[in-house]
């Protein structure tokens, strides 16, 4: 289970998607890179194995990505 709120999932899950829907076919460290801005923005703070974790999941999946499966 994780140690997230359900707002700081949701906000999470934003950031998420608006990395996956113009990073397609980014390099990883972009991808990570841009994560940590968002998360910034919305004054979340996530471990750098979380952010890994998600990183991956978008280059990976090239789709949707479930923020809360992956933290979970």
């Amino acid at each position: 289970m994780t140690n997230h709120s359900k707002d700081e999932l949701t906000a999470v899950q934003a950031v998420v998607d608006r990395v996956t829907s113009w990073q397609d076919g980014a390099t990883e460290g972009t991808v990570e890179t841009e994560l940590r801005k968002g998360l910034d923005e919305v004054g979340i703070s996530l471990d750098d194995t979380e952010v890994g974790k998600l990183a991956d999941a978008i280059q990976d999946q090239h789709g949707a990505v479930d923020a809360t499966a992956i933290l979970g």
